[in-house]
């Protein structure tokens, strides 16, 4: 692995939890094996760009990361109605590419997001799309392009990795809200997973008392980290 330096970031107000502090430690690696990427997820990181982080928050300890064993997954009895709902919507593969299609998507998404939930103002472009999810991927990375007919409703980001898959990102057209399309996405993903073999689908991190996060403590079986170790300790999930 090639790291080009590391920091943790100093205490700033959490943007999922106003009365805490909030800091990450960030690591730039320039050039990493996907075996060396696994180690990385089953310590508790994420990826973005070229970049991997986890919390290193100076109080708080709710970010607690979150991975199924998709060996044992099968959809519950709510989750297999959002699968009907959706059985109209197809789901493609593919390698990672941008496409204005994709830029508009986002930010529709986004626009909503903020007059819906308040988010900061966030909007891309065809370079900026490209340098904050393409760049660093190499051959790890994948995209589901969600389509009703022909046009593109949804895209979901994903990496592979040995033994297993990590859910990168989500964003899609708002008038497929009410169908779920976030739920239905992780489960299409779980369920690709489990076909394939993987061990485990790296969700992200879970906070339970943050209505934007807490939703992925709903996918069973589950495993927590029970804390981010250091340098040459071994990562305990529960």
């Amino acid at each position: 692995m090639r790291e080009r330096f590391a920091y943790i970031e100093q205490p700033r107000p959490c943007s999922y939890l106003p009365e805490e502090r909030a800091s990450l430690e960030t690591r730039l690696v320039s050039e990493m094996s996907s075996g060396e990427y696994a180690a990385l997820l089953a310590r508790g990181y994420r990826r973005f760009g070229y970049q991997v982080f986890r919390p290193a928050c100076p109080q708080c300890r709710q970010c607690r990361s979150v991975r199924v064993p998709v060996t044992r997954f099968d959809p519950s009895a709510s989750e297999r109605r959002v699968l009907r709902k959706n059985a109209g919507v197809r789901a493609e593969l593919h390698r990672l590419f941008v496409t204005s299609e994709h830029v508009d998507l986002y930010n529709r998404y986004h626009n909503f997001m903020r007059e819906e939930k308040g988010w900061p103002r966030q909007q891309t472009t065809p370079e900026s799309y490209h340098a904050e999810f393409l760049s660093g991927a190499a051959d790890r990375g994948r995209q589901w392009l969600y389509f009703d007919r022909s046009e593109l409703i949804g895209v979901a980001l994903m990496d592979e990795a040995p033994g297993a898959i990590s859910l990168v990102y989500c964003f899609y057209d708002p008038g497929w809200r009410p169908r779920s399309p976030g739920t239905y996405s992780i489960l299409n993903q779980l369920l690709y997973a489990k076909e394939n073999k993987f061990e485990y689908a790296y969700l992200g991190y879970w906070i339970e008392k943050c209505p934007s996060m807490s939703y992925k403590g709903r996918f069973h079986p589950r495993e927590i980290l029970r804390e981010y170790p250091a340098a040459g300790q071994t990562p305990v999930w529960e």
